[in-house]
């Protein structure tokens, strides 16, 4: 499992050992999408005519204008493969199948991101909710919500739309 030191500033948040680590919990997500997130590896920022140029429509309406795909729609829930998960805009690894879990969502679930800064979190009212989104850091596509009803010690489940996620090559 993918572990985070313990900093009182939970954007500063980085890859630690085991020994000295606690693994990211709801409060930490909750810090973090209402004071920033930790800065991205990279960034890749494109204009939208070209995101549209290299998506399919519904990739397009999901990544770019914050869509969802319907439930139980993807054969990925139901792959469970070693692998890296990618965000299918930029490439960026996001995700690593030994976190990843049938939760009965209807969406690919994760427990984790693979790394500090890959992932951000924004607070999500719309339609009268009050959720967590999950974005790719480096290049904004919408992923998902992160909430927390997940398994394991940091006890998030990582609900991704499977059309913004493409399983790494090699």
């Amino acid at each position: 499992m993918m572990q985070y030191e313990d900093h009182s500033n939970t954007a500063d948040r980085a890859v630690g050992d085991s020994s000295s680590a606690e693994t990211l919990t709801w409060d930490d997500v909750v810090g973090l999408a209402r004071h920033g997130n930790p800065p991205p590896p990279r960034r890749v920022e494109k204009a939208d005519a070209q995101w549209r140029a290299l998506l399919t429509d519904e990739q397009f309406r999901i990544t770019r204008l914050k869509g969802t795909e319907r439930a139980h729609s993807s054969d990925m829930c139901r792959l469970f493969e070693p692998g890296l998960y990618q965000c299918l805009c930029c490439e960026t690894v996001l995700f690593d199948a030994a976190g990843k879990y049938q939760s009965h969502s209807g969406w690919p679930s994760f427990t984790h991101p693979v790394a500090p800064g890959v992932i951000a979190y924004h607070q999500d009212d719309s339609h009268g909710t009050h959720q967590i989104e999950t974005t790719c850091n480096v290049c904004d596509a919408h992923l998902g919500h992160v909430f927390p009803d997940g398994p394991e010690a940091g006890g998030l489940r990582f609900c991704i739309n499977a059309l913004s996620l493409r399983r790494a090559m090699g």
